[in-house]
């Protein structure tokens, strides 16, 4: 499982210009699996993904695929992280350590 933190890089009218594409790009990865939470955060410095993927290396790909990196308004942070306990729904993505 892996967190996905962006941080934007540029003024809040350049993010808002790339907002539409961004959205549909979130909107693909959750058709396809890969989201299970998004959003922006508070102050409005960038938002946070919660994602599944086989492994960094596709998570890295997908984020590459932003809208927001190719237009140059945000950076990603990913970390990956086992998920040994869930919330009620989530069991499906447990972990056991290795």
């Amino acid at each position: 499982m892996f967190v996905l933190e962006l941080t934007y890089t540029a003024p809040p009218a350049a993010v808002d210009a790339a907002l539409p594409a961004h959205v549909a790009w979130l909107d693909e990865q959750y058709a396809q699996g890969v989201f299970l939470a998004s959003g922006p955060k508070n102050p409005r410095d960038g938002g946070v993904i919660l994602a599944v993927a086989e492994d960094r290396a596709r998570i890295a790909e997908i984020a590459a695929g932003d809208p927001f990196v190719t237009a140059g308004v945000c950076e990603y942070r990913i970390a990956e992280f086992t998920a040994t306990n869930t919330a009620p729904g989530l069991e499906r993505y447990r972990q056991t350590p290795a």
